[in-house]
C-alpha cells in the first residue's frame, strides 16, 4: 500500500500516516520494556543494571544506522513524490550495496570496541562482564537491524506505515515469548536477552522484504543494480549527516551513563528503568517526526512547498495535545509504572527513577517539537542542520553535567538531559523558518524567471 501525501487534508494525512507507525513504534518499545522486566524480575537488579548500562553505546550504534536508513528513505520519498518511477528503484538498489557496506564496517568495529568502550564508562565491576555479553550479542545482529530499518524506511517513503506495524506486532510478540523462554526457561542469563532480540530482529527483516519484494514500484531491472556513484553520492549526502547526528547525541548519552555508573549499581537500575519508561513516552514526538519527513519529502518533490508549512503547524498541535497528556500521566503514575521493573522493596530505585520522570515529564512537549522541526529539515533536504543539532544536544549535556551534578546530585544529570532538548529544539526550529522561507523565495524566482 501506498499513500500519496502530496493531495489531501495534511492533518488527516499525518494522523493516518502517524497512528499504524506509532502502535508499531509502541509495540517496539513495549518488546523492550518486557526484555527489562523479565531480566530485572527473572535475574536480578544487576542483571536489569547491566543491561541498563549498555543503553547509551547501544543507542550510539543503532541511532547510526536509523539515522542512515532514514537518510536514504528521504530520497526515496522525494523521487516517489515526484513520481521518478526509474529514480525511486535506482535510490533502493544503491542504499542496499551501501547498507551491506557499512554494515560489515560497523558490526566488526562495534564487537571490537564494546569492552573498552565499558571501561571508558565506567561501568561498575560486578556488572561489566554480564553488560559486555549482552551488548556484544546484539551488535552480532547489526546487520538484521541495519536492513530492517532500510526496509522499514524505504515502505514509510511510500506512505506505507501499516505494514511495519503489523511487521512490528508480529516481531515483539516473537521476541516476547522467546525472552521468557531463553532467561527464565532455558536459564541463558542476559544473553538470552539479546539473542531473543535478534531473532525478532531477522524475522522483522524478512516480513519486510517479502512485502517490498511485490511491490510494483520495486519490479527491478538488471540496470537498476549497475552502481550509480551519483545517487550514493546523494544518499551520503542525506544519510550519514543523520546517522552522525544521532550518534553524537547518543554520546552526550555516554556521557550521563558515565555520571550516573559512578554513583553505583542502584543509580544505574533506577536511571535504566526511568530511561525505559521515557523511550516509550517519547514514541509519539519520534512517530510524528518520521511522519513529517515522509509528507516534507513527498511535497518538496511534487514542488507543493505551502503545504510543508501547513504540515508542520497541524502536526505541532497534535503532537503538543498528545505529550501534555503523556506528562500528566508519567507524574501521576511514575511509581506503578517503575514497580514493573522491580520489587516494591528497591526503595532507593524508586527514589532515582521518580525523581528522573518528573523533570522528564515537564519538557517532554519540547522533545516533540524537535522531532518535527529536525524531521521537517531532513525530509527538505537539509541535514547538516540537524547534525549541527546533534553537536549542540552533546555540548549542552556535556556543560550542564559537568557542573550541576556537584550540587544537585541526580537532579543535574536529569536538567542536563532536559537542557539539552531544549538547545536544539530552539536551533532546528529557528533553521526550519529560515530554510522554508529561502525555499518560497527560491521557488517565486523561477517562476518570475519563467513567466
Amino acid at each position: 500500500m501506498t499513500r500519496d501525501m502530496t493531495i489531501g487534508k495534511p492533518t488527516k494525512l499525518i494522523l493516518q500516516f502517524s497512528l499504524p507507525m506509532l502502535i508499531g513504534n509502541i509495540f517496539q518499545q513495549f518488546y523492550s520494556m518486557v526484555d527489562s522486566i523479565v531480566v530485572g524480575k527473572g535475574i536480578g537488579v544487576n542483571a536489569l543494571a547491566a543491561v541498563g548500562s549498555t543503553s547509551s553505546i547501544n543507542f550510539m550504534i543503532i541511532g547510526f544506522i536509523t539515522g542512515l536508513a532514514n537518510g536514504f528513505g528521504i530520497l526515496v520519498s522525494q523521487r516517489f513524490g515526484a513520481n521518478d518511477k526509474a529514480g525511486v528503484r535506482k535510490t533502493v538498489t544503491m542504499s542496499v550495496y551501501l547498507s551491506l557496506f557499512i554494515a560489515t564496517i560497523v558490526t566488526i568495529l562495534s564487537l571490537l570496541t564494546s569492552m573498552p568502550l565499558l571501561k571508558l564508562l565506567n561501568t561498575p565491576s560486578d556488572i561489566i562482564k554480564d553488560a559486555n555479553i549482552y551488548i556484544s550479542t546484539i551488535y552480532a545482529g547489526i546487520i538484521a537491524t541495519i536492513f530492517y530499518n532500510l526496509l522499514s524506511s524505504i515502505l514509510r517513503a511510500f506512505g506505507d506505515s501499516k505494514t511495519p506495524l503489523y511487521v512490528m506486532i508480529i516481531s515483539s510478540l516473537v521476541n516476547i515469548v522467546l525472552n521468557i523462554m531463553c532467561v527464565m526457561g532455558f536459564k541463558l542469563g542476559v544473553a538470552g536477552s539479546a539473542i531473543s532480540t535478534d531473532i525478532a530482529q531477522v524475522l522483522s527483516c524478512v516480513l519486510c522484504y517479502r512485502v517490498l519484494r511485490k511491490h510494483e514500484l520495486l519490479k527491478m531491472k538488471k540496470e537498476d543494480w549497475q552502481l550509480d556513484f551519483k545517487v550514493c553520492k546523494k544518499l551520503f549526502i542525506l544519510g550519514i549527516p543523520a546517522a552522525i547526528q544521532n550518534s553524537v547525541t547518543a554520546v552526550g548519552g555516554m556521557i550521563l551513563q558515565t555520571i550516573v555508573n559512578g554513583y553505583g549499581s542502584v543509580y544505574v537500575a533506577g536511571y535504566t528503568a526511568a530511561m525505559k519508561v521515557v523511550g516509550l513516552a517519547e514514541q509519539p514526538g519520534i512517530t510524528f517526526g518520521f511522519a513529517m519527513s515522509t509528507f516534507t519529502g513527498q511535497n518538496l518533490g511534487a514542488k507543493k512547498y505551502d503545504r510543508i508549512r501547513i504540515g508542520i503547524i497541524d502536526c505541532i498541535k497534535i503532537s503538543t495535545t498528545v505529550n501534555i497528556l503523556i506528562s500528566l500521566f508519567l507524574f501521576l503514575f511514575r511509581h506503578q509504572i517503575v514497580s514493573l521493573f522491580v520489587s516494591s522493596n528497591q526503595v532507593g530505585v524508586f527514589k532515582v527513577s521518580g525523581q528522573f520522570l518528573i523533570v522528564m515529564a515537564l519538557f517532554i512537549w519540547n522533545l516533540g517539537l524537535l522531532f518535527i522541526y529536525r524531521s521537517a529539515l531532513q525530509g527538505m533536504g537539509n541535514t547538516m542542520v540537524p547534525m549541527i543539532s546533534g553537536v549542540l544536544e552533546l555540548a549542552m549535556r556535556l556543560s550542564v553535567a559537568m557542573v550541576l551534578p556537584a550540587y544537585l546530585g541526580f537532579l543535574g544529570i536529569c536538567i542536563a538531559e532536559v537542557s539539552a532538548w531544549v538547545a536544539a529544539e530552539l536551533l532546528l526550529m529557528v533553521a526550519y523558518y529560515v530554510c522554508y522561507k529561502k525555499l518560497i523565495n527560491e521557488s517565486r524566482f523561477k517562476c518570475e524567471a519563467e513567466f
